[in-house]
């Protein structure tokens, strides 16, 4: 496209802009604000969605001036929000790497039995107006975040979001960059499958689960938990010089290893150490001492164990299978140990291996894409809200009575006649 075409593209597109407003001024006149509203920037998205038709995007345009006067948007301020805006139910968190503002919703689910649907309109389009008073001049979209990990009920929340995307669909048209679901029940990717061929911004609304980014949390160090660290074995808590935590018995004594990577910090062994005993206290040694791998009582252990090595006693017949096995003194070859052949893999192994693509096309499933996408705004949604930080992101007369009347006062000095 050379730079004739693009001029008559951007000539083309101002005739357009301002035969929507002729159209619009002919139905009904402006008033101040809504021409200030009505600028060319929004005339131009309202005719990309119209597919560039004049008639239909001024049709468009004549019915939000009219939503938004009877909501009475123009009137809105925070103090109507105030219960709202201390719990942190929907605010602006922050603005991405491209400078687009970024909307969470935490909304909960009994939020709607003592709230009528205009409040909770108006609570949306309250914190859209808010991130739009954040943009810079050359950001026109935001990301909204859906924390649905309070809802129990798929339903409920799939009626809160469908509500909110057609409010932006309608209302706000190329507004939105992004819209991610965060935990929602689990019954709504069943609904949600069924619902979304009719929602308009259902290609633009990912479902992610927040367990999927525990990995990404940098709190792996025991040190960090007190209960965690204090389940560690700390030797240096007791003053002992010799064996930690040492007892014996008739049968066996019992030793604390100083080896916190082994499975049992401890050892077992068949060393009589004890002093009551009554009589010699030279025993023979029973057998192999017990490692921390197969320490067990011998309680638990077959007639063979507990016979001594070296007085096995009459063998009855029967009681060992046929075939002798090897001594143990017997050296063995391992060179003619055969060991099973590990099976060599088919070639009609499978039917998929006819339909296998190059190794270097990897297919990305849509989980892995909605996840992506979803780790730069992560660390929004983990952040902690302060109510403070987002009022002052207000500006009048969202702001409230406080921002109104904040700027605007000059205090003159007062003499100490004019005090009294």
């Amino acid at each position: 496209m050379g730079k004739k075409d693009q001029i008559n593209n951007v000539h083309r597109d101002k005739e357009r802009v301002q035969a929507v407003l002729q159209l619009l001024r002919k139905q009904a006149p402006l008033t101040v604000k809504q021409e200030k509203l009505c600028n060319s920037a929004c005339v131009e998205r309202f005719l990309k969605v119209k597919g560039e038709n004049v008639k239909k995007a001024a049709k468009h345009l004549r019915n939000f001036l009219n939503w938004r006067e009877s909501l009475g948007i123009d009137h809105l301020i925070a103090d109507e929000f105030s219960a709202e805006l201390a719990e942190g139910v929907a605010y602006v968190s922050g603005h991405d790497d491209e400078s687009r503002p970024v909307v969470i919703f935490r909304i909960k689910q009994d939020y709607q039995k003592f709230h009528s649907q205009k409040l909770f309109t108006r609570l949306l389009v309250f914190t859209l107006e808010v991130a739009i008073q954040t943009m810079a001049k050359s950001v026109e979209q935001f990301v909204i975040l859906f924390d649905a990990s309070f809802f129990r009920s798929a339903s409920a929340f799939m009626n809160i979001l469908l509500a909110s995307l057609k409010i932006i669909a309608d209302y706000y048209p190329g507004r939105l960059h992004k819209a991610f679901v965060i935990d929602p029940p689990s019954l709504f990717s069943y609904l949600w499958k069924g619902v979304k061929t009719f929602v308009d911004l259902a290609p633009l609304t990912m479902v992610v689960s927040s367990l999927d980014f525990e990995d990404s949390l940098e709190f792996n160090d025991f040190t960090a938990y007190p209960r965690a660290a204090s389940l560690r074995f700390n030797p240096s808590s007791i003053p002992s010089s010799g064996k930690i935590g040492s007892c014996s018995s008739s049968r066996f004594s019992f030793t604390v290893s100083h080896h916190f990577d082994s499975v049992k910090p401890w050892y077992l062994s068949l060393t009589d150490t004890s002093s009551a005993k009554v009589g010699p206290t030279t025993t023979p040694v029973l057998g192999p001492a017990i490692s921390p791998l197969n320490a067990r009582s011998y309680s638990f252990a077959s007639p063979i164990d507990r016979t001594p090595r070296g007085n096995m006693g009459p063998i009855k017949k029967g009681f060992f299978p046929s075939t002798p096995l090897p001594q143990k003194t017997q050296e063995m070859d391992h060179s003619e140990i055969h060991h099973p052949r590990s099976m060599r893999p088919s070639f009609f192994q499978s039917p998929a291996m006819f339909f296998k693509k190059d190794s270097g096309n990897f297919h990305i499933s849509r989980a892995d894409k909605c996840r992506e996408s979803f780790q730069p705004f992560l660390k929004f949604y983990r952040r902690p809200y302060d109510e403070m930080i987002y009022r002052s992101k207000m500006r009048p007369p969202l702001g409230g009575l406080i921002s109104i009347v904040s700027p605007h006062i000059r205090r003159r000095h007062m003499s100490v006649f004019q005090r009294f």
